[in-house]
């Protein structure tokens, strides 16, 4: 059982000791010291925070003890129910709210929960902000209204035709294109919030032919939710007996996009965010773009075909966002299957991402294997090196740093260094005694080499 404190929020799995895992006791605690941040940093008579959650099973449970909590703090709460992650995003600012909670963990199985926290621009909050909350946290330093200054409670279940309504005014949407090549789309919604607004969104894209994989959403995960490969082949099955044109696939809170080509085979998770680009990138005629430095570098390929500039940001969502306007960047995101477009909101979009990959691939004529096999075919490895309790992981990087000091090194998070097209990244985990090792190259068999080459270096210093 586990329960995980971060500067994003706290998540963990459900029953247990307080302390030790996500119980209702955490969540109060959590939830109380969010509503005391909000107060601290935006004074004002009156507050709202607005609240959705994905479909797993303790999540009513936990949607009862933060709104129940927020109003024991004197702040009124906005319920979307059953919302994804971009959708509860998108509701802070139109309804003016001073933050949101969203409960989901994401890609996590259905044991886990977590509350993820909002600023009021419906943005992931700060590191900063972050620190400060768990300092909130430890010290309990919170308390709680008379019963004369309670906050109010309402239900909003129109947030979700809103954001459809506001992708479908997107000026690179459009719905014709994609009607006329009367697509048939498979999807899995892993039985979460997906399965409630996915086909919504692919008809009123133009999409008569939906075929429907898993979206009721109770909650019962029919396999591990993260959008790999490995938990996909149901999916490719139905795509190739249904003859569908392409299959989309969505995590549990909606954040994250993966697609299968018409043959079952995966478009790749990392190329979602590429082909976004290349549309926006080749209708704007050019722009910046930014992922996060463990993100495929194609994406620094195709932004470059149009003359625009790719810069890479730390790992998390966050650091993507604040890369993305420090650099005024038109589209960004993460190699996880996330894309980010400012033209709707700052934050991972699915359905944003659906929408404009079936314009490209309309606009396109081609088949969706064709508009991957277009792009420059990179492949990434996933390795990790286990540590012993004590080791400087510090210092270890830096002595990576000085040996290939001769090559282009990135240390803004952990150490990335490029061999020419190839690169390796490594980051110390914040949670356990590891580093994680992500290497690219053109063959799985190439980027496994260099993954290997830089392990032996580790083994070497330690």
């Amino acid at each position: 059982m586990t329960l995980i404190k971060s500067i994003s929020g706290i998540r963990g799995t459900i029953g247990g000791r307080p302390g030790e895992n996500l119980t209702p006791v955490d969540v109060v605690k959590f939830t109380a010291a969010y509503a005391y941040w909000l107060k601290e940093r935006q004074p004002r008579p009156n507050y709202t925070v607005v609240l959705g959650r994905d479909a797993r099973v303790s999540g009513p449970m936990i949607q009862n003890l933060v709104a129940s909590t927020l109003q024991g703090c004197g702040v009124d709460v906005v319920d979307l129910g059953l919302a994804t992650t971009p959708t509860t995003e998108m509701a802070v600012t139109h309804l003016k709210a001073q933050g949101g909670i969203i409960l989901t963990a994401s890609h996590n199985p259905a044991q886990w929960n977590a509350l993820k926290l909002l600023n009021e621009r419906g943005e992931f909050i700060s590191a900063a902000d972050g620190v400060r909350l768990l300092e909130l946290v430890e010290n309990e330093t919170f308390d709680f209204c008379s019963y004369d200054k309670l906050g109010t409670y309402s239900l909003d279940t129109t947030q979700d035709d809103k954001h459809i309504q506001a992708i479908l005014q997107l000026k690179y949407v459009d719905v014709d294109a994609i009607r006329r090549q009367d697509y048939k789309v498979a999807v899995d919604c892993v039985n979460s919030v997906g399965g409630t607004v996915i086909p919504k969104l692919l008809k009123a894209l133009g999409v008569r032919q939906v075929v429907e994989l898993y979206c009721e959403p109770n909650g019962l995960f029919p396999h591990n939710p993260e959008p790999l490969p490995e938990n996909l082949t149901e999916l490719a099955e139905v795509i190739k007996k249904q003859g569908a044109d392409m299959g989309f696939v969505v995590d549990p809170d909606v954040d994250r996009l993966a697609i299968l080509n018409e043959d079952g085979s995966m478009f790749g998770e990392e190329y979602t965010l590429v082909a976004v680009s290349d549309y926006l990138l080749q209708c704007a005629g050019g722009g910046n773009t930014v992922s996060n430095l463990s993100s495929t570098g194609a994406l620094r390929d195709v932004t470059e075909m149009y003359g625009g500039s790719y810069a890479a940001s730390a790992v998390g969502e966050v650091n993507v966002v604040e890369k993305m306007k420090a650099t005024g960047a038109l589209i960004g995101g993460e190699g996880n299957g996330g894309v980010i477009y400012p033209e709707l909101h700052y934050g991972r979009d699915s359905l944003v991402g659906i929408a404009l990959f079936l314009t490209h691939l309309a606009k396109s004529g081609k088949k969706c294997s064709e508009l991957r096999a277009s792009y420059p075919n990179y492949v990434i490895s996933k390795n990790k090196i286990e540590l012993q309790a004590g080791v400087d992981v510090d210092r270890l990087l830096i002595q990576l740093k000085e040996k290939y000091a001769g090559y282009p090194v990135n240390d803004v998070d952990g150490v990335k260094i490029h061999f020419g097209k190839e690169w390796v990244h490594l980051r110390k985990s914040n949670t356990e005694p590891i580093i994680r090792i992500y290497s690219e190259s053109t063959s799985m068999e190439a980027a496994n080499k260099l993954a290997r080459q830089i392990q032996d270096d580790v083994q070497t210093m330690l």
